[in-house]
């Protein structure tokens, strides 16, 4: 209890804002997060996740949206009413003041003496119990975000893609290069196209492939919701 009640003191000052970093559309941030543009757009119109770049139209997100709603996507994979998720946002964000309350806050919360998805050092629980994200899941996530993303759960073979906020405004890029993953597989495809990306672009087969399976699943992601 001591430990839970030093966590509710904690000030929201202690609680350092991040700049929104990167640029992406609606749907570059469900092929990231592996649901489609359409589920983006009614995710931030119901205050899941920010567009912290621009309430557009268009709506513009940063590399921490993304982070923000694979992690709504991992918590409704796992059974979590929309209802419990939209409060714990709400009242993390209300609280602290922060723009990225289930990656960034390192806090506990209470709503109506009942605890929803709360916080506690390093777990989230459901109603205080049921155990629904820790940390190295939170952990996981980013680092799945790093990689290519939601995709990347089920082509855990891939190696040769990278998401940096800094890097192509953190568009998923071939590691170590500047040369987009949708251009390489959009190439690919062409009669040519594998010997202009190995002459022109200095590509590897592995990396080819990887960029051409990574397409094809986030294109899934837009198909399924059709």
């Amino acid at each position: 209890m001591d430990k839970l009640n030093k966590i509710h003191s904690m000030d929201r000052s202690n609680i350092h804002q991040l700049p929104a970093r990167g640029h992406y559309l609606a749907g570059e941030v469900g092929a990231l997060a592996g649901v489609s543009g359409n589920r983006i757009g009614q995710w931030a119109r119901n205050g899941y996740i920010n567009s912290s770049q621009s309430d557009g139209p268009p709506r513009v997100y940063s590399f921490q949206d993304v982070a923000e709603a694979m992690v709504v996507h991992e918590l409704v994979e796992r059974n979590i009413p929309y209802r419990e998720i939209r409060e714990h946002i709400e009242g993390l964000r209300t609280r602290f003041g922060i723009d990225w309350p289930l990656t960034q806050s390192p806090i506990a919360h209470a709503t109506a003496g009942k605890r929803i998805l709360t916080q506690e050092g390093e777990h989230l629980y459901r109603h205080g119990q049921h155990l629904a994200i820790d940390v190295g899941d939170l952990r996981q996530i980013l680092g799945l975000l790093n990689r290519g993303g939601w995709a990347v759960r089920d082509l855990p073979d891939i190696r040769h893609i990278e998401v940096n906020p800094n890097r192509l405004s953190g568009r998923p890029v071939i590691r170590g290069t500047r040369v987009p993953v949708s251009m390489v597989a959009q190439v690919a495809k062409r009669p040519d196209g594998i010997e202009t990306l190995h002459e022109g672009f200095d590509l590897s087969d592995e990396e080819i492939s990887d960029a051409r399976r990574w397409w094809q699943a986030t294109q899934e992601f837009e198909r399924k919701a059709a």
